[in-house]
């Protein structure tokens, strides 16, 4: 394999500035820097980063097809949105916290840290005997999911110039489309054959081949720094982001949105959040460094990434559930259903990774990138109980080709936006707004999906519409084929007409994807020639 040096893309220049290469290539380093050893390859340290990757994207995909099993063995019915709820609750909050570790004290250590954690929630729920166990095992799980997509990133920004950067892209899309489309299949098929704890102990032997792998090949100076952990910003970002996400999950199906709880949790999220930022401006070593939002690229970039968490999720969910309930289709393979939207998605990342390394421009990826999944999403929404499976293939297919446009750009924008010693920070911010983008998204367009399947029900399919709809919007394929004919069509109608609203929606968001793109500047990625080594 080709030897590259595992040195971070950095200089003493700030983000926005162009290079200057008599500067940027100065031999002299600063005190205190050493120099950083080479793996024995880049491309054996992206393979072992990728696999650690895929366990926190596939983890959640594989559990899902389980949990009627799961449910089944352990009771708890009540209970079952909270293992996956609690699940994405400690990745929300533990996101931010672990990119500030890996900047403080070394990215190596902390990675192989949440490798670690995410195991030992691997373990402990696949031995859990009630659903209060995996509830809280869960979460343990969460905690390490966290550090595993921040310490991807930031890694990667660390080895690699932002002007190279761009060609690994299709890697992370590939990684992405393997887990949504296989984490299904693989979870029914372990469920089946093994039961449903080897969901979890699945993770067990690719975990290890990604520890043994990143402690063997990936080598960076270790640093200490004299500072110590934000607790305070730390514990009110936690209670900040655990309202929110609390919100968007409970508002309209635990709770109503006018709720007393529903409330409170907003009442205390907003409080949580501005004692937050407060906090961060007298803080010595902040959680999130407001001077990131400074940068103009930065602060645009996480309006693009927290819209496209919003689409892509909102997508993900509805997509599936239009062509089983309106063409019929299977919920086992379910993920193959995303396959047109995950392929377009994976095709256009890999190429705008390779024009972006060629050239060194990107900004018109995010523009092309919004217009496409403003256009896909109104295309979805024109779909109606006659729209066939090559049509809405060919709609998903724009949409995920806008995506593509839009997934990685958005990190390898704000990465090199920033200093190196905020890479961890500025990864951590990027991946926290598209999780909080993700939240809305679901909770916002499922809101209106449901009622708008709830008034169409009532009105085509009366009492009768109102009592199937009255728990639930969502009607499984066994449940539909025992209506009646009327009702079913009723249901069929009732659902195609929620997801044009839903998409609808979601077209009118991206416009502000749009309007972000427009004011992005076109600054000059840093390339291995402008970098100076720099400690981890």
């Amino acid at each position: 394999m080709t030897q590259a040096a595992a040195r971070p893309a950095t200089s003493d220049r700030k983000p926005d500035q162009k290079p200057d290469r008599k500067r940027d290539q100065k031999p002299g380093r600063k005190p205190g820097q050493e120099a950083v050893k080479q793996p024995r390859s880049v491309r054996v340290v992206l393979l072992a980063l990728m696999l650690a990757m895929l366990l926190a994207m596939l983890d959640n995909m594989i559990v899902g097809t389980a949990m009627p099993t799961i449910v089944g063995e352990l009771g708890g019915l009540e209970h079952l949105s909270w293992v996956v709820t609690a699940y994405t609750l400690a990745t929300a909050a533990s996101t931010p916290i672990w990119g500030k570790i890996g900047d403080m004290y070394g990215r190596k250590g902390a990675f192989l840290t949440s490798i670690v954690i995410f195991l030992v929630g691997s373990v402990l729920s696949g031995m859990a005997q009630d659903m209060g166990q995996l509830i809280g095992f869960r979460a343990v799980q969460g905690l390490g999911a966290g550090g595993l997509m921040v310490g991807v990133m930031a890694i990667i920004g660390d080895l690699i110039p932002p002007r190279e950067r761009g060609k690994y892209q299709g890697m992370m899309a590939g990684v992405m489309a393997l887990a949504m489309i296989g984490g299904p299949l693989v979870g029914g098929t372990l469920t089946d054959h093994l039961g449903w704890r080897w969901a979890f102990y699945i993770n067990i032997p690719l975990g290890i081949l990604a520890l043994v792998a990143i402690t063997a090949v990936l080598h960076l100076p270790k640093k200490r720094s004299g500072g110590s952990i934000d607790y305070l910003g730390a514990a009110l970002l936690t209670v900040g982001i655990t309202s929110i996400v609390l919100v968007t999950t409970w508002g309209g199906s635990e709770y109503a949105w006018d709720s007393a709880v529903i409330m409170e949790l907003i009442g205390i999220g907003v409080a949580a959040l501005v004692g937050f930022v407060y906090s961060q401006t007298r803080a010595a070593e902040p959680i999130v460094p407001l001077h990131i939002f400074r940068n103009r690229n930065f602060t645009l970039m996480s309006v693009i990434g927290f819209i496209t968490g919003f689409v892509m999720f909102g997508a993900v969910l509805f997509l599936p559930l239009y062509q089983q309930s309106v063409q019929g289709a299977s919920a086992t393979n379910s993920g193959l259903l995303l396959l047109p939207m995950l392929l377009s998605m994976m095709v256009v990342s890999l190429i705008a990774g390779r024009v972006t390394t060629n050239t060194g421009k990107y900004k018109v990826f995010p523009v092309v990138g919004s217009v496409l999944m403003i256009v896909g999403l109104f295309l979805l929404a024109q779909m109606d109980t006659g729209t066939s499976r090559f049509t809405s293939g060919l709609y998903m297919a724009v949409l995920g080709a806008g995506m593509g446009c839009l997934m990685q750009i958005t990190m390898l924008v704000a990465q090199n936006s920033v200093e190196m010693k905020d890479m961890g920070v500025a990864s951590s911010s990027t991946t926290l707004f598209r999780t909080l983008g993700s939240s809305f998204g679901v909770a916002i367009m499922g809101a209106l999906f449901n009622n708008r399947v709830q008034d169409v029900m009532a009105e085509r399919a009366g009492a009768l519409g109102g009592k199937m709809t009255e728990a639930s919007a969502q009607l499984d394929a066994a449940s539909l084929a025992k209506l009646p004919e009327q009702a079913r069509d009723a249901y069929q109608f009732a659902v195609s007409s929620g997801t044009h609203s839903a998409f609808l929606l979601g077209s009118v968001v991206a416009l502000g994807a749009l309007l972000a793109a427009v004011f992005v500047k076109e600054v000059t990625l840093r390339g291995a020639d402008s970098s100076s080594p720099a400690g981890d």
